[in-house]
């Protein structure tokens, strides 16, 4: 008799975005280290990203990386304005790729907006940092504050200008850096974010008001980055499914927001919060799939479901199930960076791993 085949796994199947195509559908997400000096990455930079190369990701994505010096959140976030932040970039980058040449890495572009200027978590100093002290203006569509942080500037049009250069600037920079992927981080109330949110949102010019005006700068931005990011490439958004609030931003916007990102050239969607409340969220397994599921079916485009998906076989079931056609890991993947070893041995699947693991990975 002959032996019955194993079934490929929904995880294990490469997930094509343009000319790349992703080994697997397990992602690394962003996630934010607070260790670079001016936006320069260090040696723990090329620690963590080789470590999370050799875990057999389909995908890394590097942290929320500042488009300018006042786009940081902290002092500690890493940067692609300059020349300086480039360069050390690159020193990272080519030792990792140097050790995994087949690792695909992307990075997240980012603006933190009215939480910017803050302490990070890793000093023993919390909350805003003073002018005095090394802090600078927080930039937002309005002058509204988050929680208890200080009010915003509101921009202006010359700073929304400088803004829309400096997400292009990144974005060239990234490509020369040979990444595989660009994502434009407009989530968690940062300033894309907070553009799109009523509840931080109240202009009275052509980018306030309405949706349609709410979403105008973010898709501008976008817009331009797709038009600088090589065609061949693939772009994502990652962006939020509501604000957990009535007046804030609904999943109906978010649906709407992701069919205008489908028309621009956006490959994939990376469903997370919006982030412009304090409403509390209920963090259990898969909270986020429903809201991935809706905007996957209204936009007709490949979404990244993100929510404590550490269950392989959780992860497993919503590919499965057609809710999303990838996974992303945050926490999760800086608990266990070679998860997907531990996902492959779980799916009957053949773990993805460097040469010099195969021999300890099925034991």
């Amino acid at each position: 008799m002959g032996t019955t085949p194993k079934k490929t796994s929904h995880l294990f199947t490469p997930l094509p975005l343009r000319s790349l195509t992703l080994a697997n559908r397990a992602i690394v997400a962003p996630m934010c280290q607070y260790s670079a000096v001016d936006g320069c990455a260090q040696p723990w930079h090329t620690v963590h990203i080789g470590m999370l190369a050799t875990g057999g990701w389909g995908m890394t994505i590097l942290e929320a990386t500042a488009v300018e010096p006042s786009a940081r959140i902290t002092p500690d976030c890493l940067g692609l304005w300059g020349d300086a932040q480039e360069k050390a970039l690159a020193n990272t980058l080519s030792m990792v790729r140097a050790a995994v040449p087949g690792a695909c890495l992307g990075i997240q572009l980012a603006h933190a907006g009215r939480k910017a200027a803050t302490y990070g978590p890793l000093g023993s100093k919390k909350g805003p940092i003073a002018k005095e002290h090394g802090g600078w203006d927080a930039l937002a569509p309005s002058a509204i504050a988050f929680a208890a942080l200080p009010v915003p500037h509101q921009m202006s049009a010359a700073q929304m200008r400088e803004c829309h250069e400096a997400f292009v600037g990144a974005t060239i920079r990234a490509n020369r850096l040979g990444f595989d992927f660009v994502e434009a981080h407009a989530a968690h109330g940062y300033l894309l974010a907070s553009f799109l949110s009523p509840l931080a949102n109240q202009r009275g010019d052509a980018y306030g008001g309405t949706l349609e005006n709410r979403m105008r700068f973010p898709l501008e931005v976008i817009a331009a980055m797709r038009a600088a990011w090589p065609p061949h490439k693939p772009l994502g958004v990652r962006f939020g499914a509501t604000d957990l609030t009535e007046d804030g931003w609904q999943v109906a916007d978010a649906c709407a927001f992701g069919v205008a990102l489908k028309k621009i050239g956006v490959d994939i969607l990376h469903i997370s919060l919006g982030g412009n409340s304090t409403a509390p969220w209920k963090s259990e397994p898969g909270w986020l799939v429903e809201y991935a599921a809706e905007i996957r079916r209204a936009s007709d485009c490949a979404v990244i479901a993100v929510g404590e998906l550490n269950d392989p076989l959780l992860a497993e079931k919503i590919l499965a199930q057609g809710n999303a056609d990838a996974i992303a890991i945050g926490r999760g993947a800086l608990r266990e960076p070679r998860w997907p070893w531990k996902a492959a041995r779980a799916l009957g699947a053949v773990p993805p791993c460097p040469a010099q693991c195969a021999w300890c990975v099925g034991h």
